[in-house]
């Protein structure tokens, strides 16, 4: 599933980047960010170590922010940066009352509009179902928030998304054997500020080349 996530990732930035009118990279790239905000979950169930989970996140949303606002030019806070609020609220539903925790939550919605995170409110919710709903009530929260997307943003393409959520449901042999098929950690950990490094190089040179 990470190579998946990776490679799929780096077919939506390609296709967004350099081949703005050709919509089957972005349909493919689809597939990837579900992906990451499955995986965001499954590590806060299981790591150890909570703080120093977040510490990598935030660490590799500062090495991704000028990349990802050079290659992608978008002025906004990166996908990882989303994931790491999504961390946070997770924590703090678990851990504190809901006086606490849903003006909490409703202020970190405020912040991530207001300053053009990444996949936003979208992605903290999409972590939310994959946190406290399971099988069918997982697809059917997930078709209900592109749709709400579609209405509120006009985001058509997101619907493509759900084929992530149904392979990880109602496929989950595969899921498994994917699983098995680790990259490295510090592949894994160092790819999504590479890759838009990289682009971002390449975009240079070509203008350079005009």
């Amino acid at each position: 599933m990470q190579l998946i996530a990776m490679l799929t990732m780096l077919v939506d930035h390609i296709g967004l980047v350099f081949f703005e009118d050709q919509m089957m990279w972005r349909i493919i790239g689809r597939i990837a960010f579900p992906i990451y905000a499955y995986f965001i979950v499954l590590g806060y169930r299981r790591t150890s170590n909570l703080k120093g989970y977040m510490y990598r996140l935030l660490g590799i949303a500062l090495l991704s922010q000028i990349p990802y606002m050079v290659a992608l030019d978008e002025i906004g806070v990166n996908a990882v940066g989303t994931l790491l609020v999504c961390i946070v609220i997770l924590y703090l539903i678990d851990h504190h009352a809901k006086l606490v925790w849903i003006p909490a939550a409703i202020a970190a919605v405020a912040l991530m509009e207001w300053m053009n995170f990444d996949y936003g409110l979208y992605g903290l919710l999409l972590v939310l179902i994959y946190k406290y709903t399971q099988s069918h009530v997982t697809v059917l929260s997930h078709f209900a928030l592109n749709l709400l997307f579609l209405f509120l943003k006009g985001w058509v393409i997101e619907a493509y998304s759900i084929v992530t959520t149904v392979g990880i449901v109602y496929a989950p042999a595969a899921y498994r054997l994917f699983e098995r098929m680790k990259v490295p950690k510090w592949l894994w950990r160092s790819f999504y500020p590479a890759h838009l490094t990289i682009i971002a190089i390449i975009e240079f040179i070509i203008a350079l080349n005009k």
